[in-house]
């Protein structure tokens, strides 16, 4: 009997290795059929169930360039992942269909909202339909504001001169310098200023730490690498890791927003305050040329305590019962103009030195350009050079003073070549390197690439820059000229260059943004010369925003 049982226990156990066996033959014939049918396949190849997660994942931090390999050989890339499918193109065609001609089908979309939430919140760059369309207006109306520009023109020439100071002082001193923070810190700086009316005063000469600037960029980060990690959502749910790190950074930013909110609130209400308790009232013995004279001083007065900044428009707006506009409301709205005016105009000046310190020819033609439009603004507001040493601090400095008083929002338009070395830095380095879209419904895009309900098409102004089928043989050059027709600037479709978006989401402070880049460099470009320290590396970081994982160490020289 017992005999018989253990024979009987022998065969199930065969029976059951064989089994296993079986199983795992069919499941290595599954995963070999399945790689074989991809032998002839353009984009990464994929596995059963995990799609094309373990190579995307182990080209994470390379992944720009993973993409650029791929779409060079094929204007659309499909790369299936476990939740979802990613959709990545290049073509022109492809880009305007999907951000211009069925923009209703391509949403920010449920997935990209609820990745980035936890930062951005219901800000403009994170949703989409009404609340989307009510920012945009509000935001609208303020970019095409004439004082908006003349008070910005004022910020950015301070900060670029603070940010020259400090260089002066570097320069003297023979010191290396991250140019990549000093840049960060000036645009938040000017970000708060212009968008928020507030000074933080990040680009001290003591370079102070910034708490809320290190926790956004971390925050930053680790929201990017949710769009791969399939356990985001479980260390969410457990606060371990980096969800518990990301909850940190939030906190941290969180503080600094409200605290910013509140201090406008606060200066709105005073300067009402203050209007109302020196309003002339009818009752008063004035007469009516008298009364009127006053009431318009008084308004005047109080027009220069309202300063002319994004915030306090929404702040107003806030006011009205119907707007809905909360505290959190506001923070979202700070946090996506944070995102817009600092970290993009930050990483594209670092990427534009880089380029012109390792370019000299573009140095020198610049150079030149700046030389001769400071001769010809002196000339014409009738304006007499100081003479300067660049071995004399004093002198140097004040020079450099002088020269950026000459430039106003109309000079600033004159400088074509500055303005097609920044236009070419973004066609290779754009700020935001690639741009998804969810999909709502089924749907072929024109090159025939069929898309479904769920998925994600992302257009990659990273590649699409250096494909040679957008821009000639050259692409991959770095070449300025290419946007000059006779010496003037020239524009690219933006469903080509991509840098700034297209269609109904177009960036709205693309002319904002050109405009402190062109102020910064012009007067760095024309005082300094930059090299890059020997060894150091210059590679992007994966975060929303192309900027520097290492910065950039430069030295520094003074021109004459």
């Amino acid at each position: 009997m017992e005999a018989d049982r253990k024979v009987s226990l022998d065969c199930y156990s065969q029976n059951g290795y064989r089994g296993m066996l079986m199983l795992a033959c069919a499941v290595l014939s599954w995963i070999l059929i399945h790689r074989w049918s991809q032998r002839n396949k353009k984009g990464p190849k994929t596995w059963p169930l995990v799609g094309a997660a373990i190579e995307q994942f182990l080209n994470y931090d390379r992944m720009h360039d993973w993409l650029v390999q791929y779409l060079f050989k094929s204007k659309t890339v499909v790369v299936p992942m476990p939740f979802t499918t990613y959709t990545y193109i290049a073509d022109p065609a492809n880009v305007e269909h999907v951000l211009k001609t069925n923009f209703a089908n391509y949403p920010k979309g449920e997935t990209y909202h609820s990745y980035m939430e936890v930062l951005l919140g219901d800000g403009i760059f994170n949703v989409d339909g009404e609340l989307w369309r009510k920012q945009r207006k509000t935001a609208s109306f303020e970019f095409a504001s004439k004082n908006l520009r003349d008070f910005s023109t004022i910020v950015f020439r301070e900060y670029s001169q603070k940010l020259h100071g400090i260089l002066s002082q570097v320069s003297f001193q023979g010191q290396v310098v991250d140019m990549q923070e000093l840049l960060m810190r000036m645009t938040l700086d000017s970000i708060c200023k212009v968008g928020f009316g507030v000074e933080i005063g990040t680009l001290a000469p003591n370079l102070p730490e910034n708490l809320f600037a290190q926790a956004f960029d971390t925050a930053n980060i680790i929201v990017t690498l949710r769009f791969i990690d399939p356990l985001w959502r479980i260390k969410r749910f457990l606060n371990v890791g980096s969800e518990a790190l990301l909850d940190k950074s939030i906190k941290t930013i969180d503080d600094f927003t409200y605290s910013v909110i509140r201090r406008r609130k606060k200066e709105i209400k005073e300067s009402r305050e203050s209007c109302k308790d020196n309003k002339v009232t009818e009752h008063e013995s004035l007469a009516a040329c008298e009364y009127f004279h006053h009431f318009i001083i008084l308004m005047t007065n109080f027009h220069d305590q309202m300063k002319h900044d994004i915030l306090s428009r929404f702040i107003e707006l806030g006011e009205d019962p119907e707007s809905n506009l909360t505290d959190k409301s506001l923070r979202d709205v700070v946090l996506n103009f944070v995102i817009a005016g600092r970290d993009t105009t930050a990483t594209t000046l670092s990427w534009a030195i880089y380029m012109i310190m390792t370019h000299s020819h573009v140095a020198e033609k610049l150079y030149s350009e700046l030389k001769t439009l400071e001769e010809d603004q002196a000339r014409e507001e009738n304006v007499t050079l100081l003479q300067y040493d660049t071995e004399d601090p004093d002198s140097f400095n004040e020079r450099a003073r002088q020269f950026a008083g000459l430039l106003s929002y109309d000079a600033l338009g004159k400088l074509y070549y500055l303005h097609a070395v920044i236009t070419e830095t973004l066609r290779l380095y754009p700020a935001v390197p690639q741009d998804p879209k969810g999909i709502l419904e089924d749907d072929v895009l024109p090159d025939g690439t069929r898309v479904k309900a769920g998925g994600m098409v992302t257009y990659v102004p990273y590649s699409m820059g250096r494909m040679e089928y957008n821009w000639g043989p050259d692409a991959a050059s770095f070449k300025p000229e290419r946007w000059l027709k006779d010496g003037f600037f020239q524009n690219a479709s933006p469903f080509k260059f991509t840098a700034f978006q297209a269609g109904p989401r177009i960036c709205l402070g693309k002319d904002s943004a050109y405009l402190q880049m062109k102020m910064c460099l012009a007067i760095l470009c024309r005082f300094y010369k930059f090299t890059l320290v020997p060894g150091h590396p210059v590679e992007y970081r994966m975060m929303t925003i192309l900027s520097m994982a290492h910065g950039l160490k430069v030295n520094i020289s003074r021109r004459p």
